[in-house]
């Protein structure tokens, strides 16, 4: 099963991902894209811009494409299509969509992890909290859109780790009957 999760930057992404890892030993975790890069050399911008989000997006396909079953995706392709149009809306963005969405296919379950309100995260300035809401609300537009399972998850981590366990559980108990 690929699961991948997706949501803006400081909701708790990667702490889910390592402990949804944790809970299922057999899944592999794939690193955000950004640190993957980063070690492979890519200098990204202070302030991150379209470059650095059209070459994380690339690197994204490229791990869902080559990877096989059982793995946990630290980000989605989604969200870098979200912060290519929160940085500049005016950008057509129709070609990468459709082919995100393509790609999308291959995978089991998306992992939604929005902002919630209260906001349960902390971020400051240099978090870039305006960026973070645009991405939010983009992301949730879009996410219903690509026709796969899909949960939004929401309250503390033990909570979220739960409230994905028991979708994969009942995914399995009803072999493989998808659920929106």
């Amino acid at each position: 099963m690929k699961i991948v999760i997706t949501g803006a930057h400081r909701v708790g992404k990667t702490t889910l991902a390592e402990n949804l890892q944790e809970s299922l030993g057999d899944y592999e975790l794939l690193k955000e894209p950004y640190y993957e890069l980063e070690e492979l050399g890519y200098a990204f911008s202070e302030i991150p811009d379209i470059d650095d989000f059209i070459a994380q997006l690339e690197h994204s396909v490229k791990q869902i494409t080559i990877k096989d079953e059982n793995v946990i995706f630290d980000r989605c392709l989604i969200d870098f299509l979200a912060y290519i149009q929160a940085i500049d809306g005016s950008r057509s963005i129709q070609s990468i969509f459709n082919k995100v969405d393509s790609i999308m296919s291959e995978v089991d379950l998306l992992v939604f992890v929005p902002i919630e309100k209260p906001d349960l995260i902390l971020c400051g300035e240099s978090d870039l909290p305006e960026l973070r809401y645009q991405v939010d609300e983009i992301l949730r537009d879009w996410i219903w859109d690509f026709g796969i399972e899909t949960i939004e998850v929401r309250g503390n981590l033990l909570s979220r780790v739960d409230q994905v366990l028991s979708r994969i559980s009942r995914r399995i108990e009803n072999k493989g009957v998808l659920y929106q």
